[in-house]
């Protein structure tokens, strides 16, 4: 094989796959943009979602600052040096990470120390399998560490929250199935896609989840039980309405691939992987001697260029005028308090990024800054230096806010933040802060990187850069930043009264449905 024309294909195959959802994703998202009901949050959210696919399109940017654990899944005839192959893609993994085109986002578990070109121990994740068709079959997928937080395993039987028991059987895996996607509400950038491994052991049915996800979302399932089991799904988890980032609304998942596989007597396993909108998953077929790649995979299908889409293109513009409420950093505790659940802000001003190792380091420390009155935002952008060796955002949308519960409020008291910016909400405590000291949470869209990145005009600093560039704290300037207030300083909580209300609305799927 030439190896170079391999490693080029591979760069290929990355850059395409962060930066370009495949048709049938955006054939998904589009459908459920049209149905979502006028001028409510969630269809807020489609609008930005398909306005920020439209622009990872023109800039070919990363669809999502979190380009997560890249996974190779590849197909080889008998005889293909894997050894070199995978060496490739470890080069072309590099190349893309210097490029901007991925996160760096290897870290040390022990040291927590950030390898800088997403190279480490088990990334990437590339997996070989032999078979005797005469090209190599290469197949990718960036799942984000929002949405595979999200992923979740049953062991059978088991008592279900909202469902009662689940028994070994196929009502038992249903239950599982309906209640994975109540547990991963909006913190797992919804509307998502699920895969379900059924059967296997812990790790096994863990792969057969995910390999799942490499299915396209248009096929039918061969398997009778299962094709039903995927209609049924499809149909009643969009009747939960947790809704586009958990906001409430008509379409909660956009996709379900289930597959099965034997088991021992003693263990019986559900597993499910979980996947945001940002569906990131391409494959391609590569001349074994070439290197060079022959055909495209996931090219089925018309496709759905948000570009031209003038229908969604003015909901977007509609719903981001429509009582905007503007406020300018440093933010007064008197403008905090007049904000309630469900106000849509545009912040202007100064903002700083901070992540799981930025809580963790404020709450023993000085801030490098003074953070009084100011918005701390959940991010970690991928970032690039331009010809001037000045840093420039690349993609900096919003990442899950839950890890920072146990540090969110004690810090926000601490150094006088007003303002929390994230993804997905976060829980009781921070929600006790936030009327105290008179705070507000505020939920950006998860996975538009783009969108966000375009209201950053520029970076003032970065400091704590010992933690690497998603960790550190970045000074950002931004203008039009918008938001929805989904926890405010009245003890409201938006993400606790979706929970609460698809809980009900769960629990009416109790009741067997399979024989």
């Amino acid at each position: 094989m030439n190896i170079e024309k391999f490693q080029e294909s591979m760069y290929k195959l990355i850059v395409e796959t962060s930066t370009k959802l495949p048709k049938d994703v955006r054939r998904a998202i589009k459908a459920a943009a049209e149905r979502e009901n006028a001028g409510t949050r969630s269809a807020m959210s489609l609008a930005t979602i398909t306005n920020n696919i439209k622009m990872a399109d023109e800039q070919v940017s990363p669809i999502c600052q979190d380009t997560g654990l890249p996974t190779f899944k590849i197909k080889t005839p008998v005889g293909a040096n894997q050894i070199q192959m995978k060496a490739a893609i470890q080069h072309a993994i590099a190349l893309a990470t210097k490029d901007g085109k991925l996160r760096p986002n290897s870290v040390d578990s022990l040291t927590g120390e950030n390898s800088g070109d997403n190279l480490g121990g088990g990334t990437p994740v590339i997996k070989f399998e032999q078979w005797e068709k005469d090209y190599i079959d290469v197949r990718l997928i960036l799942k984000g560490g929002g949405c595979e937080n999200k992923n979740i395993q049953y062991s059978l039987p088991c008592e279900l929250e909202g469902l009662g028991r689940a028994g070994r059987d196929l009502d038992g895996i249903r239950k599982c199935i309906m209640h994975s996607v109540y547990q991963a509400q909006g913190q797992g950038c919804s509307a998502g896609f699920i895969g379900v491994g059924i059967g296997g052991d812990r790790s096994s049915g863990y792969d057969l989840a995910k390999e799942q996800l490499f299915r396209s979302n248009d096929d039918v399932n061969p398997n009778e039980d299962l094709r039903k089991l995927e209609e049924y799904i499809m149909e009643n988890a969009n009747k939960l309405g947790i809704g586009t980032m958990g906001f409430g609304g008509e379409t909660t998942l956009l996709g379900c691939k289930i597959g099965v596989m034997n088991r021992i007597p003693a263990s019986f396993f559900v597993s499910v992987a979980y996947n945001c909108w940002a569906f990131r998953r391409l494959g391609v077929n590569v001349h074994p001697e070439t290197g060079e790649i022959i055909d495209w995979m996931y090219q089925e299908g018309e496709m759905i260029d948000f570009r031209q889409d003038q229908t969604l293109a003015a909901q977007e513009t509609a719903a981001a005028s429509e009582g905007v409420i503007t406020l300018q950093a440093p933010i007064t505790e008197e403008q905090i308090r007049s904000l309630k659940v469900g106000d849509v802000v545009q912040i202007n001003g100064m903002m700083y990024t901070g992540r799981d190792a930025i809580h963790k380091y404020l709450s023993t420390n000085d801030s490098p800054v003074d953070l009084n009155g100011q918005v701390i935002y959940h991010c970690g952008p991928v970032m690039l230096k331009d010809e001037e060796g000045k840093w420039r955002v690349k993609a900096a949308g919003p990442t899950t806010s839950i890890r920072e519960e146990p540090y969110q409020g004690d810090i926000m008291k601490k150094f006088g933040i007003r303002a929390v910016i994230g993804k997905g909400g976060m829980g009781p405590k921070t929600l006790a802060a936030l009327q105290e000291h008179g705070g507000v949470y505020l939920n950006a869209i998860g996975g538009a990187a783009q969108y966000y990145a375009d209201c950053i005009k520029s970076v003032e600093g970065v400091d704590l850069m010992q933690f690497g560039i998603p960790e550190a704290m970045w000074h950002l300037k931004v203008e039009g930043f918008t938001a929805v207030v989904t926890m405010d300083s009245h003890g409201n909580s938006l993400h606790a009264d979706v929970d609460k209300s698809s809980l009900e609305k769960l629990a009416k799927f109790k009741e067997p449905v399979f024989k």
